[in-house]
């Protein structure tokens, strides 16, 4: 077998980003066309015939905007309603009056890491960029560095704490103890967030972006005018009350009972966004005086706004498909199998790189588990770390194939360049300084 066809998925991958690379920077190309042209050039180099890359493509787009879409839009819709309701302006004067401008990021911490931990990370994002931006306008600093501070909390948290889907799996996989889970888990968090949070923010330069136009107010509220903060707050949380209720109830309820797919239906992401948008409709808007054909306008400039950014997570779903079917992630596996480093460490390095190839942090952390989980009882190392290191490597730097990325760029209105800056550099230092914390942890179990 020749060195090329041997390490064609490896190359293949790095000629795809160098290629969306320089289409989107040198060319100024739009994201989207960047992204499919890439990804046909990526299928092309694989030998993938072109209506197989036409289906993967359509594969990628679909499932990535079917389980994405509506998340996404009615997580901008709730947002906008409280933009324009004076609610984000009520929590940010709040948390600002309570903590002081110089440590609001201690409750964007706090914030942060309870979405991550109840909802989907796109639903938490999607709920707190516009509580972000107020609380940046009345604490007059640069939204970027909240941002990051409330980006890093709440990935971290979605990457270590079940019951979300990645952990869960985790905790399965190496057979380890859910609740020791939390316990090192909150150990492992702490110091990830404070680095990534709380210190890199304050060594970041030319973080003044200007305010998102989705995000921009578009008036100051008087007291009387805002709604009170407790359901100010109580809104935003309702899809992880919901989800947090049904992941809690469906453990003691039998499956395919009516009682099962009700507690299921409402507790799915989407159906908890509705019913919040719902509610805040009432409570926002037809409570406090305005119309129905009021609330729909608020609607449709919230789901306008995001149209684009919809699009193209939709075509870094496509792309992302195209080199999962040129098996970069297990080219990666492979390469790692025969090595004989720490098992702690070749966890984290597989899902890494697996992270990085494909853009897929479930998928990296269980197929790092799956290569690293029998050397337990050789290594005699603990389930439980092994559990957190996986989890800390399904959360470092990802890049053009992973449709967060797309979601933070686009959302916050940034460069590429300026996305790696921010959000790239943010995943790397949780991950590496959640890294450190399991070796230390290591050295005491």
């Amino acid at each position: 077998m020749s060195f090329l066809s041997e390490h064609l998925p490896l190359i293949s991958l790095v000629i795809g980003v160098a290629l969306l690379l320089f289409l989107n920077i040198k060319l100024k190309i739009n994201s989207i066309l960047a992204l499919i042209f890439s990804a046909i050039v990526v299928g092309f180099i694989n030998g993938m015939k072109p209506v197989a890359i036409l289906e993967t493509i359509k594969e990628g787009l679909g499932s990535t905007l079917g389980s994405l879409a509506l998340i996404i839009g009615f997580g901008a819709v709730l947002g906008k309603l409280m933009v324009d309701s004076g609610a984000a302006q009520r929590i940010a004067s709040t948390l600002i009056n309570k903590f002081g401008a110089k440590h609001v990021q201690w409750a964007l911490i706090i914030v942060g890491a309870v979405f991550g931990i109840s909802v989907f990370y796109e639903v938490a994002f999607m709920i707190l960029a516009p509580l972000v931006i107020s609380i940046a306008v009345e604490a007059k600093t640069s939204f970027m560095k909240l941002a990051i501070t409330m980006v890093a909390a709440t990935t971290l948290s979605h990457s270590i704490f079940p019951p979300q889907a990645g952990p869960t799996a985790l905790v399965d996989a190496y057979n380890a103890d859910m609740g020791m889970v939390y316990i090192l888990g909150i150990i492992v968090f702490i110091p990830s967030v404070f680095m990534a949070g709380i210190v890199l923010p304050k060594f970041m330069k030319n973080m003044d972006y200007p305010v998102p136009p989705l995000l921009k107010k578009n008036k100051v509220f008087s007291e009387s005018e805002m709604p009170s903060f407790g359901m100010s707050l109580f809104i935003p949380l309702i899809p992880a009350i919901l989800i947090s209720i049904s992941t809690i109830l469906s453990l003691f309820i039998t499956e395919d009972t009516l009682l099962h797919e009700t507690v299921t239906f409402l507790g799915s992401a989407e159906i908890s966004l509705i019913i919040a948008i719902l509610t805040a409709i009432v409570i926002f808007g037809l409570r406090k005086g305005k119309n129905m054909d009021d609330m729909m306008k608020t609607f449709e400039s919230g789901l306008k706004g995001v149209a684009t950014i919809i699009f193209i997570v939709g075509a870094g779903g496509a792309f992302k498909e195209v080199i999962l079917e040129a098996n970069v992630g297990n080219y990666i596996a492979d390469i790692m199998k025969d090595t004989n480093i720490s098992p702690l460490i070749m966890a984290w390095l597989i899902t890494a790189l697996i992270r990085i190839a494909t853009g897929q942090g479930v998928v990296s952390a269980i197929t790092a588990a799956g290569i690293v989980g029998p050397l337990i009882p050789t290594f005699n190392v603990s389930p439980v770390l092994m559990v957190l290191a996986t989890a800390v490597g399904s959360n470092t730097i990802t890049h053009v194939n992973d449709a967060s990325f797309w979601l933070f760029k686009e959302y916050f209105n940034i460069s590429i360049k300026d996305t790696f800056k921010t959000w790239g550099v943010l995943l790397l230092t949780t991950s590496i300084t959640g890294l450190i914390v399991v070796l230390i942890l290591d050295l005491f179990m």
